[in-house]
């Protein structure tokens, strides 16, 4: 049974920086192509970011250049680092495959951009 653990999300300033985490289990991780989806307060989920096994990865315009993703197979975790943050950034933010998500989803991470 595949399952997402999502973590780090908090209450930050404008500016500021996160990092989450998603740990993934019932799944082949190290050869999923993988994803961090948001969805904000009455908007529909849209991807972020996605990342390849090898370590490829590609962004939303509205993301790039301030958010990096990453993994570490050994760990079947991948990360989300958030830089220079901004209000629109708020959000619930999940893990999945990407950019091909399964119809299992975590419970996600709060993450609230507020000065």
């Amino acid at each position: 049974q595949v399952q997402f653990v999502e973590s780090g999300g908090a209450l930050v300033q404008p500016g500021g920086s996160l990092r989450l985490s998603c740990a993934a289990s019932g799944m082949l991780f190290t050869i999923a192509n993988m994803g961090w989806y948001r969805q904000a307060p009455g908007k529909q989920r849209e991807l972020v970011a996605t990342i390849t096994p090898g370590g490829s990865t590609n962004y939303a315009d509205s993301v790039k250049g301030r958010f990096t993703i990453s993994r570490r197979n050994a760990k079947n975790t991948v990360y989300l680092q958030m830089n220079s943050l901004k209000p629109e950034d708020t959000a619930v933010y999940y893990c999945n495959k990407g950019p091909n998500a399964l119809d299992t989803w975590g419970q996600g991470t709060l993450v609230t951009v507020s000065s």
